[in-house]
Parts: structure tokens; C-alpha cells; sequence
């Protein structure tokens, strides 16, 4: 997202999720509205895992964000 409030709360709970998993992740920030739109985000923030687009328009929870990991 373009970098509010609630893509940065996004951003710190996927690396709490990837740590607390203990997950090694790569964590990039897109903030280029049509890259965010070839992602099919219609509403940030949004999270991509793996070039798949798995939450849009809210924030998960850990717990949320460690199954979608471990998919």
C-alpha cells in the first residue's frame, strides 16, 4: 500500500507471524499503485505471499498470516 497507517500495522504483523513461525522471509514493500492494481488489491492493504494475493482491505492475524505460510 501507499504506506498508511494500516499497511504499516500489516507489514509489522507478517513479520511477527514470519518470526514467530520461524519462517525466513523477504518482506518487499510495493507502493506503485499499478503494481499494487496488477495484484488485484482493490482495497490496501494488501498481502502477497508467493505472487498470490491472499488479504486485501484489512489485516490478518498472526495466526491468519502463519497458516497462509505454511500453505
Amino acid at each position: 500500500g501507499p504506506g498508511c497507517a494500516n499497511c504499516r500495522q500489516l507489514e509489522a504483523v507478517a513479520r511477527e507471524a514470519a518470526g514467530g513461525a520461524g519462517v525466513e522471509a523477504e518482506f518487499v514493500k510495493v507502493s506503485d499503485m499499478k503494481a499494487i492494481m496488477a495484484y488485484d488489491v482493490l482495497s490496501t492493504p494488501g498481502l502477497v505471499i508467493d505472487e498470490k494475493l491472499v488479504s486485501c482491505g484489512r489485516i490478518p492475524t498472526q495466526a491468519e498470516v502463519r497458516q497462509w505460510l505454511a500453505a
